[in-house]
C-alpha cells in the first residue's frame, strides 16, 4: 500500500457507502492519508502542554545559555577529537520540541502507519471473512485507522515532549543543523534534584553536542536510520488485537466505561502492532547498533562534564540516568515502537563496550565507530569488543 492510497467510495472499498450517517463519516475521513496529521498535531500539542498556553523562553535565559554553549564545544571538540561539533542551539518549549520532532520524524512515522496498515496475510481458515457484520467492522477499522493512528503517536511523541532535555532524547538522527534544547525541562529537573543549575545546562549541553557530533557523520547515521526504517517497515497488523482485548475485560462489579477507558490506553491495542518475524530477527542488530551509540555518549559526556562541572558531574549522570530507568512504559512506548531498547541492561553492554575499545586501543579507537562504514559492532562484537578491534583494523 502507497503512502498516499486512500479508501474510495466504492461499495467493496467502503461498506458504509450506502449508510447516511457512515457514509458521511467515510467522506469525511477520506483523503487523510496512512496517518492523520491534523489529529497528530492536535494531540502532541494537548499531551505536551496539558491544553494550556505557553511562554516563551525568557532572554535571561537565552543569554545564559549563549554564554555557556561555545564553552562547552570546545571541551567537546577536545575530548573527543571530532572537528565539527558546532551546531545552531534553539531553545524552545515542549510543545514547540512535540511540533518539530513530527516534522522531523515524519517519513519515519508514516512508513509506521504504512506498515500497520497493510492488510494482514490471508487465513484461509477464516470462516468469519464473509460475515458482513466483521466486513463493516473491518471497513470501520480502515476508515479509522489513520485518525487512531494521528492520536496515538501524537499523544506519545507529546508525552515525550514533557520530559525531554533536548532532540536527542529520542536517539534518533534528525536532518537538522539545529539543536533542540527545551530550557523549562532542565531547570525543573534541577530543582526537583536540587542540583546547581549552571552545572545542569552545562551537562545538558555536552550531552546535546555529543549526540549531535555522532549523528553528523554519515556512517552512524545511516546504519541507524536504515535499522529503525526497516523495524518499522515490519510491522503485521493484528486485526484481532482490539476483539481478544475487549472479551478478556474483567468488569464484573465494576464500572465498565472505566474498564473500557484502561483497554484502549494501551497504545499497543489502538495501533494494532504486533512484532513480526521480521522484527525478531533484526531486533539484536539493532539493539547492538543503539547500545554501542549510547555507550559512546555516556562515555564522553562523562569525560566532558568532569572537566567542566567537577565532582558534581556524577551526582547529575546518576540523576538523569535514574531518570532514564525509572521511565514508565508510557514515557516509552515510542522507543519501543521504533524499536530502541534503551533498558538498563542494554545502556550497561553499550558502557562495557565502550570499556573495552578504550582498554585495549585507547579513546582514539572508538572514533571507528563513527568513521568506517560498517563500523557499528554487531551483537557479538558488542559483548567481545577484541572482535570488534580486530575486524575493523582490516
Amino acid at each position: 500500500m502507497a503512502a498516499d492510497d486512500v479508501p474510495g467510495d466504492s461499495p467493496e472499498s467502503n461498506p458504509f457507502a450506502n449508510l447516511p450517517l457512515f457514509g458521511d463519516l467515510a467522506k469525511a475521513l477520506a483523503g487523510q492519508g496512512p496517518l492523520n496529521w491534523d489529529a497528530a498535531r492536535q494531540f502532541a500539542s494537548l499531551s505536551s502542554t496539558g491544553g494550556t498556553g505557553e511562554r516563551n523562553v525568557e532572554p535571561s535565559v537565552r543569554i545564559g545559555y549563549e554564554q555557556l554553549v561555545e564553552i562547552v564545544e570546545m571541551h567537546v571538540r577536545d575530548v573527543t577529537g571530532i572537528d565539527d561539533t558546532t551546531a545552531k542551539l534553539e531553545l524552545t518549549t515542549p510543545g514547540v520540541w512535540a511540533q518539530r520532532t513530527l516534522d522531523a520524524y515524519r517519513p519515519l512515522f508514516t512508513e509506521l502507519a504504512v506498515s500497520l496498515a497493510s492488510p494482514p496475510a490471508a487465513d484461509d481458515g477464516d470462516e468469519g471473512s464473509d460475515d458482513p457484520m466483521m466486513a463493516m467492522m473491518a471497513g470501520l477499522s480502515q476508515m479509522m485507522g489513520p485518525s487512531m493512528m494521528g492520536m496515538a503517536l501524537g499523544s506519545m511523541i507529546g508525552r515525550l515532549a514533557s520530559r525531554a532535555f533536548g532532540q536527542y532524547d529520542l536517539p534518533i538522527p534528525r536532518e537538522s543543523a539545529t539543536l533542540l534544547v527545551v530550557p523549562a525541562t532542565v531547570d525543573a529537573f534541577a530543582d526537583e534534584w536540587s542540583l546547581p543549575l549552571d552545572e545542569m545546562r552545562l551537562w545538558v549541553l555536552a550531552q546535546e553536542l555529543i549526540g549531535h557530533a555522532v549523528y553528523s557523520h554519515a556512517p552512524v547515521r545511516n546504519a541507524i536510520t536504515s535499522l529503525v526504517q526497516r523495524h518499522v517497515g515490519a510491522f503485521r497488523p493484528d486485526p484481532s488485537g482490539v476483539t481478544e482485548k475487549l472479551s478478556s475485560l474483567d468488569i464484573d462489579g465494576g464500572d465498565p466505561m472505566a474498564a473500557l477507558q484502561k483497554a484502549f490506553s494501551d497504545p499497543e491495542v489502538l495501533l494494532g502492532a504486533v512484532r513480526s518475524p521480521e522484527q525478531i530477527e533484526q531486533a539484536p542488530v539493532l539493539d547492538a547498533a543503539t547500545a554501542a551509540v549510547l555507550g559512546y555518549v555516556d562515555y564522553m559526556v562523562d569525560s566532558v562534564a568532569a572537566r567542566l562541572i567537577g565532582g558534581g558531574a556524577l551526582r547529575i549522570a546518576e540523576a538523569v540516568r535514574r531518570r532514564r530507568i525509572e521511565a514508565t512504559a508510557e514515557d516509552v512506548f515510542i522507543e519501543r515502537l521504533l524499536g530502541l531498547q534503551v533498558t538498563t541492561g542494554q545502556v550497561q553492554r553499550g558502557k562495557n563496550f565502550v570499556a573495552g575499545v578504550v582498554d585495549r586501543a585507547g579513546e582514539t579507537g572508538l572514533l571507528r565507530l563513527l568513521t568506517l562504514d560498517n563500523g557499528l559492532p554487531t551483537p557479538a562484537e558488542l559483548d567481545a569488543p577484541g572482535l570488534w578491534l580486530a575486524r575493523t583494523e582490516l
